[in-house]
């Protein structure tokens, strides 16, 4: 058994340095959201099980804490989209898997130097990290808050979600590795879309590809994952298991609705947010990205509400510049997907809730009604 390290130090050369220390010297870590409060820190050291925080000038001992498995090198807690956060063990051999294969995939004759600018608390921010530690990766440092300026200090590649690709000019990097919510219709030549989740050990397939030596299949609408990178289990749970098409349960069911086409992956969203209304099926995510193309809509989100009369309805949240676009929202809806998928209403909100990493806190929305 090995103790289990959690971080408490600001995104930054710091962060590296503690983390390039504890793995080298083949102690476990979980990484501290620095933005909680005292009591949600609790809290999320209490998910964790860590035995010691080091806050960089030292370890200090945790009461309560609970050892990992020496096999275990990183234990993070889920995004918490679609409900309470878990925290999921991944192992030493699926880290280095996760980094050498994204490594891999991008390299283009020289290795990937990164500008890290995603919270390394999650999955998608600490791989960034950990492909300069675990693989042939570097790191150039600077402002998180002007991811532009990467290229002029010698990053070529960098990781964002579709906030960040909204808000700054990515046009000089090599690569632009976009995870999170679901891509808006029009992208640069640079940019990657990649899907993945904390159990997967960060994104698996970019672009519709899955990477080498990762496999996804569909079997009844649900995406499967046999992957080197896959998380071990949960702190308290077991890894679930399902039945793959070649009849073995080694398998890991997503949750994420979908299909796969010689070999192509398409993503649907998630299985348990899926609206039936009228006997057809509305895919949030689907939805989302047509409405947020209109003009005047700044943020968007898609929910189903029970209906009497159509099983569910579907209701748009919208955040605009102030103006009102119903027309357009339920024009573009039926040209883009169908007449289904049209908004039974339209609701003008001030703000959508979403995780640290761009996803829509699809829990929450009720509390918008």
């Amino acid at each position: 058994m090995s103790e289990l390290i959690a971080l408490d130090i600001d995104m930054g050369p710091d962060l590296e340095a503690a983390l390039r220390h504890h793995i080298d010297a083949r102690r476990a870590v979980c990484v501290l959201d620095r933005r909680l409060s005292p009591r949600q820190r609790d809290a999320q050291i209490s998910a964790l099980g860590a035995t010691h925080v080091d806050d960089g000038t030292g370890l200090v001992s945790l009461d309560g804490g609970r050892a990992v498995d020496a096999q275990v090198g990183l234990v993070i807690l889920t995004s918490g989209s679609s409900g309470p956060p878990k925290a999921a063990e991944l192992t030493w051999e699926a880290l280095s898997a996760s980094a050498a294969m994204t490594q891999s995939r991008l390299s283009r004759g020289a290795a990937p130097v990164w500008y890290p600018c995603l919270s390394a608390t999650h999955i998608g921010g600490l791989a960034v990290l950990l492909r300069a530690i675990l693989a042939n990766g570097a790191l150039v440092w600077g402002n998180i808050h002007d991811i532009s300026v990467g290229p002029q200090r010698g990053a070529t590649h960098v990781a964002v979600v579709r906030t960040q690709l909204a808000r700054h000019d990515l046009s000089e990097y090599e690569t632009v590795l976009l995870g999170g919510a679901r891509p808006p219709y029009e992208l640069g030549e640079n940019v990657v879309t990649t899907w993945g989740m904390t159990e997967t050990g960060s994104g698996i397939v970019y672009d519709g590809c899955p990477l080498a030596g990762v496999d996804v299949a569909s079997v009844n609408g649900e995406l499967l994952v046999r992957s080197p990178t896959l998380f071990r289990s949960y702190r308290d749970a077991e890894r679930p298991r399902a039945l793959g098409p070649d009849g073995r349960d080694d398998w890991f069911p997503t949750g994420d609705a979908g299909e796969v086409d010689d070999g192509r992956v398409r993503v649907r969203g998630r299985l348990a947010y899926v609206i039936n209304t009228g006997g057809e099926k509305v895919w949030p995510e689907d939805l989302e990205t047509a409405l947020a193309s209109v003009a005047v809509v700044r943020d968007v989100a898609v929910t189903g509400v029970t209906d009497e009369e159509w099983g569910e309805r579907v209701v748009a949240l919208v955040v605009t510049d102030g103006s009102r676009c119903d027309e357009e929202l339920r024009a573009v809806a039926a040209e883009r997907i169908g007449p289904w998928a049209k908004p039974k209403e339209i609701r003008y909100v001030t703000a959508i809730p979403r995780t640290s990493n761009g996803k829509v806190r699809r829990s929450d929305l009720s509390y918008l009604f």
